[in-house]
């Protein structure tokens, strides 16, 4: 951890003096701009009599601030992916010091209907999600979050290659990142994707040639009346032509404008992240197939969102008064770009929502690879065949702190069935979190919190969380029931790793030892593979009947009047229940 802490203050340090220089440039690039504009302020008033001077002096100037204009944006920019690459790091060493309860924690992912999210902490406060989550696109964090939920078994060796690839590109990873960060726009790929398909063109083809004619015969007359050889009266003709034949689609252009407004900031932006893919070269498929999705022998996608994002800026200039009016008087500007517009919509359209996907998934995935930077001790399940689901050497939760956890090692073999017993605060519950958070980190193609892992992929299926519903006026028996019913329906269309807690909870003892067995028979006949955690002993009885069935157990020892548990996962069954004993010590009986 210390080396971590090391690498990641180093780089706040570096980004620090960098920006220290960035500043001191931004001020000199105001001043510059405030002097060009006093020197044009006084040679216009100086020229005031002479058209032909005043006019030269205001187009020279007006073009050389918009240079400068340009020039100072990049600097603003530069500026603030620096601050955006400083906070990546400062975030991760407050991470790395187990403090993350700030970060989004994915509360609106919450599904209580899903196969395993409601049970194993990935959203809430203090979840996985809140842990490991390092997107910073909208439609990134809903890629993690789709990956997270999948149940997906397909290329698990594949992603691990990617993900261990990412991990070690710690400074590409956080460029990307803080590019992504500065993306700030309302509007949603989906909506770009979209208003790119139904978009209707309305500017007539010919305009682009009838648009470079009257571009060309403005700057004929403007340069015959600057040098004198014409009278200023057909200047002023083909302006009021310009400014009329523009004001005809003016409905249109307008419209065209408010959306390309909307939607400039993000093509801009992502240009940006799509030129950081391409830039990188990837080694493993996973990577490098996701990289293709940009990348081709006829054209760049950054080259071609450049291009797109250029002709959207080009068109924004018309909410400069002055710069419309002369543009569109001159040059027919709106109708030219909107030409443009059209062009690039019906040319690469299309292929906009593969290249936004694209993007998507690095962000997601260098939250993966960030993750695996962050955890170097952790090791990447070997994917086997042998009988066993999972077997984890010294595993533990990745939430728990390092110096606090104890780790245990876990043997799951193929069709085998753990009934763990135990009294309450030994810690069942979480080794239950910790065997259902390993199959969907591995499945995931995440490395384990465990020294050695090897692990047969299959998909999780948990009931641990049950609760009543005051709304559908449903009972807590009644909401389990309708879980269990899920589970038995799902193990029949696909193999799954059961993890239950306590089930039967909402009846009486002699009905839920009697139910409980029953259900355990089912399972253990439709040939899953699984945990369950209970108190009730009797349950345990179950495995002199049915091979499948072990038991284990999670202890509790009362030492000098204290309660003191060793955490450690043993095989049998727990004799030492603690309830009593907390009772008295917490005075609530006597």
């Amino acid at each position: 951890m210390d080396s971590l802490k090391t690498f990641y203050k180093q780089r706040v340090e570096l980004h620090t003096g960098v920006l220290g220089k960035v500043k001191g440039l931004l001020a000199l690039s105001s001043s510059i701009r405030l002097i060009v504009f006093v020197i044009a302020a006084g040679f216009t008033y100086f020229f005031i009599g002479d058209t032909k001077l005043v006019l030269g002096t205001l187009i020279v100037a007006i073009g050389l601030f918009l240079y400068l204009v340009s020039k100072h944006t990049d600097l603003q920019y530069k500026r603030d992916k620096l601050l955006a690459l400083i906070k990546i790091n400062e975030t991760e060493i407050q991470v790395l010091e187990r403090n993350f309860y700030h970060l989004p924690d994915g509360s609106k992912y919450k599904d209580p209907t899903h196969f395993f999210a409601q049970d194993i902490d990935l959203f809430g406060k203090g979840s996985f999600y809140q842990y490991s989550n390092r997107t910073a696109l909208n439609q990134g964090s809903d890629m993690l979050v789709e990956m997270l939920l999948a149940n997906d078994l397909d290329n698990i060796s594949g992603k691990q290659k990617a993900v261990a690839e990412l991990s070690k590109l710690p400074d590409w990873r956080q460029e990307f990142s803080a590019i992504s960060v500065l993306v700030k726009t309302d509007t949603t790929t989906k909506t770009i994707v979209s208003w790119l398909a139904g978009y209707k063109a309305y500017v007539p083809k010919p305009m682009r040639y009838v648009s470079y004619t009257f571009s060309l015969v403005s700057l004929i007359l403007l340069g015959g009346y600057l040098l004198g050889v014409l009278p200023g009266f057909p200047i002023f003709i083909i302006l009021l032509a310009g400014l009329l034949l523009s004001g005809i689609y003016l409905k249109n252009t307008s419209k065209l404008a408010s959306d390309a407004n909307r939607v400039q900031s993000t093509f801009q932006q992502y240009q940006k992240l799509i030129l950081k893919i391409e830039e990188q070269g990837f080694s493993s498929d996973l990577l490098r197939e996701k990289r293709n999705a940009v990348v081709s022998q006829k054209e760049l996608a950054s080259k071609v969102l450049k291009e797109f994002s250029e002709i959207l800026g080009a068109l924004d200039q018309r909410n400069n008064m002055f710069f419309a009016l002369l543009g569109n008087g001159f040059f027919l500007w709106d109708l030219l770009q909107a030409y443009r517009i059209e062009r690039w919509i019906g040319e690469h359209g299309p292929k906009v929502e593969q290249w936004f996907n694209a993007i998507a998934f690095f962000d997601a995935f260098n939250s993966l690879g960030n993750f695996a930077h962050n955890h170097p001790g952790y090791s990447y399940p070997q994917l086997v065949d042998n009988g066993a689901i999972l077997k984890s050497v010294n595993a533990s939760h990745p939430l728990l702190h390092p110096q606090k956890s104890v780790p245990n090692d876990i043997t799951i073999l193929k069709e085998q069935f753990f009934i763990v017993t135990g009294a309450n605060m030994a810690g069942k519950s979480t080794f239950l979190r910790t065997v259902s958070l390993q199959i969907v980190m591995a499945n995931l193609g995440l490395p384990l919190c465990a020294t050695a892992a090897e692990y047969s992929p299959i998909k999780l299926i948990t009931s641990m969380r049950t609760t009543d519903s005051l709304t559908d006026d449903e009972s807590y028996f009644f909401s389990e029931l309708k879980r269990l019913k899920f589970i038995v329906d799902e193990i029949q269309k696909d193999k799954y790793f059961i993890v239950l807690d306590e089930i039967l909870k909402g009846t009486n003892s002699l009905d839920k030892a009697i139910g409980s067995r029953k259900f355990v028979e089912r399972l253990v006949a439709s040939k899953s593979t699984g945990i369950i955690a209970t108190h009730d002993l009797s349950l345990c009885e179950v495995s002199e009947e049915l091979p499948q069935v072990r038991n284990y157990y999670f202890d509790a020892e009362i030492i000098d009047n204290e309660l003191n548990f060793d955490y450690t996962f043993k095989t049998g069954v727990c004799k030492n229940m603690n309830a009593s004993f907390l009772l008295k010590k917490m005075e609530i009986v006597e």
